[in-house]
């Protein structure tokens, strides 16, 4: 089938994506600081920064680059790591792409792009990132244009995924799933908040999918179109997963008091920290109109979604 390269390809996404090109015949060179999670007669690891690729040199040919590199949890970083490496990242991988004569890149963005709204938006909507975050993957979506519009016949994908989760994940979705583990959820001052996601192999096939479109250049939300609330989330994992469960509402101004008090706790490194309270509370009211507009179905859906994590992980969503 080929060589693919993936920088960032032992993160979360990188994982599950190798995974499924190694299935498919695929050699797969992962480049990252970081080893991968698992092992593979066609996975093959190069330990190389981002930042600074000029002594990356690979003898094969490769088919397409996967560009999943990034500093991106927040907060948990100073603000200079996102740029540094977001931005200084795009600009080696287009310069690598274009010295190795690669013509297709696949990058993933973020719906941070778009920055806190409460309101709808879409592919179409205008950008108003407000974190550093935002901000770099803004400008390394430009730099990545950038290589399209200046290499004839080359291929872009860009595609802004929600909150992603699955196996592995370690996030939003493990972080509610660890909560209600303990028997008690309390939702944080309203139940309404839309929270955009997407399970991790749904957003596989969807990344495919776009790639293999007759376009040079396609750009998308990755997230599921229904509006699924954070209600909706938590129901869905009482139902089938923690049906003992008890669910409590606290009233939204405590939760806001509270976040100034846990600043003061992460001040004395207790490790809660603030941000992550208030995500709770701010919808990410994202929608996939590239999908809907090209009627693709995903194979999955929320329900689906964490039947088949609890499946794969025998029910301990890690």
């Amino acid at each position: 089938m080929g060589s693919v390269l993936i920088f960032g390809g032992s993160g979360f996404i990188g994982t599950h994506y190798s995974k499924k090109l190694i299935s498919e015949g695929y050699k797969i060179y992962i480049v990252d600081l970081k080893e991968p999670r698992f092992k593979d007669k066609n996975l093959f690891y190069i330990n190389c920064d981002v930042r600074d690729l000029s002594s990356l040199k690979l003898e094969c040919k490769i088919n397409r680059i996967y560009n999943f590199a990034a500093i991106h949890t927040t907060p948990g970083h100073p603000t200079h790591e996102y740029y540094e490496t977001n931005i200084a990242g795009a600009n080696e991988v287009c310069s690598f792409a274009e010295k190795n004569k690669i013509n297709e890149i696949i990058f993933t963005s973020s719906i941070s792009v778009y920055g806190p709204d409460e309101e709808q938006k879409d592919e179409y909507s205008t950008l108003s990132p407000n974190s550093a975050y935002g901000y770099s993957k803004m400008l390394a979506e430009n730099i990545h244009k950038a290589w399209n519009n200046r290499n004839q016949n080359s291929l872009l994908t860009i595609i802004r995924p929600a909150v992603v989760f699955g196996p592995g994940e370690g996030g939003n979705f493990t972080r509610l799933a660890n909560l209600m583990q303990k028997g008690v959820f309390i939702y944080p001052g309203r139940k309404d908040t839309i929270k955009s996601c997407i399970y991790v192999d749904d957003l596989i096939y969807l990344i495919e999918k776009a790639r293999n479109t007759e376009s040079e250049y396609e750009l998308l939300n990755g997230c599921y179109p229904e509006r699924y609330t954070l209600e909706d989330i938590i129901l869905a994992f009482k139902l089938n997963h923690y049906p003992d469960v008890m669910l409590f509402s606290s009233p939204k101004f405590f939760v806001l008091f509270a976040a100034k008090v846990f600043k003061i706790f992460n001040f004395l490194n207790i490790g809660v920290h603030p941000d992550r309270v208030m995500k709770l509370i701010k919808s990410t009211n994202i929608y996939p109109t590239w999908l809907v507009k090209h009627e693709i179905e995903l194979p999955g859906d929320l329900k689906g979604a964490l039947k088949k994590w609890a499946e794969n992980t025998n029910g301990r969503f890690n």
